[in-house]
């Protein structure tokens, strides 16, 4: 891409926008070791002092992008989990929303996997995805443990690993429909799961 046509066509989008918006489209479906600063900055049509004054190199950037992936799922999930009325059907929502997010035709994977497969100790990256995979752990427990399950860590375990499992079925099987088959393992477990 010719960086002044990006810049001309960037409107009102700030540097720090157009950053995040090529770090994610390359760093998602190229691979973060893969994609140099230099090529963000072409795609994005910004200084390379703009990317160090709004993020102070990659290892920020990196971050950022994984924060704001982090940021567009969990909402995408609440609106979700939201527009159900009992506990059963709230965590079968995660599941169906995984089931639509692999339906698009850009899904690339798990950027929280692919990140974690490029990561260092104690890196941006590193701990972005530990964030989110707190927030992950969190949001199965918090659902379980309000639908009166007996064991709500195990069953978080569990529900955890269908998660996982799905979404990387769903990429290195190209399987779309991995999460349909996580949703029934899902509604199994929570239909056998003892409650108090």
């Amino acid at each position: 891409m010719d960086p002044m046509a990006a810049a001309e066509g960037s409107g009102r989008r700030s540097a720090r926008e157009r950053l995040l918006e090529a770090a994610d489209r390359l760093f998602y479906l190229e691979g973060i070791s893969k994609v140099g600063i230099d090529r963000v900055l072409e795609e994005s049509g910004v200084a390379k002092g703009s990317l160090y004054y709004n993020f102070g190199g990659k290892d920020d950037l990196v971050r950022a992008y994984l924060q704001n992936r982090h940021a567009r799922w969990a909402l995408r999930l609440d609106e979700r989990v939201a527009a159900e009325t009992t506990a059963q059907a709230k965590v079968l929502a995660i599941f169906d929303a995984l089931g639509t997010l692999f339906a698009e035709p850009d899904f690339n994977g798990c950027a929280f996997h692919n990140a974690a497969a490029e990561s260092s100790p104690g890196s941006g990256s590193d701990l972005a995805i530990k964030d989110f995979r707190t927030w992950l752990h969190e949001l199965f427990a918090v659902l379980v443990t309000d639908a009166g399950y007996r064991d709500p860590q195990r069953l978080t375990s569990q529900l955890v690993l269908l998660y996982d499992g799905a979404n990387i079925a769903a990429a290195m099987d190209a399987n779309p429909y991995a999460a349909d088959a996580a949703r029934q393992a899902a509604q199994s477990l929570l239909g056998s799961a003892p409650r108090l």
